[in-house]
């Protein structure tokens, strides 16, 4: 387990970290933090689900990283966000260790690090790697907006260098929608702007568990018919029913498919809609959702779709059983 790097480097002394605050950028649920003194912790992460985590479990939680003596960078998956997230943990703290596995690309990190400055003892076990940063020029890796075909996306979004081609059919597909619409997983605001072209489109709610997608798409979207949620769209609730809902699902747990988040999607978008409600999905073609869809659904057909993705369109949500 990545854990282990660092409950092994603390306990036996390979790293030594000073009495003081210590920030945690970016741990996912289940990363064991019991090495470090929960009152000198703050978790630094905007993935809402991870956020809710971590409050239940006593942490301090904040999106923006305080001064610390110490930082700890758990190494996200994409390269521009595993430089900005190191760029911040170096902006705040004068030590910080990064720990991340092989297949999230510790070794390139290494080397580039290693590049500007000499970092401290390097722990490899259980895959994957643990060193200390103390020194260095990092600011140029500081996360930067960029602009993709008239949107605003930053490193680490999913997505982040354009729409997804899931996204790109669904558009395709769409018709025009009416009433009130719920986006689930809104990303940085791609959808949303297509489906407020529609004038018969009353309000949109945007709900997307990454707090920093939903900045993009508060800087993508300015409609006033357009509201934005942080939140994880599993558990979203609303006071008043939704006549449509639109999604295109995330099914990746960190580098594991886990088609169960679509399955997630489609029990909300069940849960959120009216009794004559419909909802639109994007899929990749191989993930099996017809049979919670038809359990979900009185109506389910496939309305469009390429070699690679189909849209769904269900419509008369079973009530969910009491």
């Amino acid at each position: 387990m990545t854990t282990s790097r660092l409950t092994h480097a603390l306990a036996t002394g390979s790293l030594v970290l000073p009495d003081g605050p210590i920030a945690v950028f970016g741990p996912p649920t289940g990363y064991d933090l019991s090495a470090l003194p929960k009152p000198t912790v703050t978790i630094v992460s905007s993935f809402a689900p991870d956020v809710e985590h971590w409050r239940a479990s006593g942490f301090e939680v904040a999106r923006d990283a305080p001064q610390s003596a110490s930082a700890l960078v758990v190494l996200p998956r994409a390269k521009d966000a595993a430089r900005a997230l190191i760029a911040a943990a170096v902006a705040v703290a004068p030590i910080v260790l990064v720990d991340g596995q092989k297949h999230d690309g510790i070794d390139s990190v290494l080397k580039a690090v290693k590049a500007r400055t000499v970092p401290g003892t390097v722990i490899s076990k259980a895959h994957g790697k643990l060193f200390s940063i103390s020194g260095g020029e990092f600011s140029d890796w500081a996360a930067q907006p960029r602009s993709v075909d008239g949107f605003i996306t930053r490193p680490g979004v999913f997505s982040a260098d354009g729409p997804d081609k899931g996204s790109l059919v669904l558009v395709e597909t769409l018709p025009p929608l009416k009433g009130r619409v719920a986006d689930l997983g809104a990303g940085w605001g791609f959808l949303a702007r297509h489906i407020l072209q529609a004038d018969a489109v009353t309000r949109l709610d945007l709900v997307e568990a990454d707090a920093v997608a939903l900045d993009c798409a508060r800087a993508n979207v300015t409609d006033p018919r357009a509201a934005f949620h942080w939140a994880d769209a599993t558990t979203f609730t609303s006071e008043v029913p939704y006549d449509v809902v639109v999604s295109n699902p995330p099914f990746h747990v960190g580098r594991a498919g886990d088609p169960g988040l679509g399955r997630d999607f489609i029990a909300a978008a069940q849960r959120l809609l009216s009794p004559h409600g419909s909802f639109w999905m994007v899929a990749n073609r191989h993930l099996p959702y017809e049979d919670a869809l038809s359990a979900a659904f009185q109506h389910v057909e496939e309305a469009g779709g390429t070699s690679g993705f189909k849209v769904i369109h269900a419509t008369r949500p079973h009530r969910a059983r009491r």
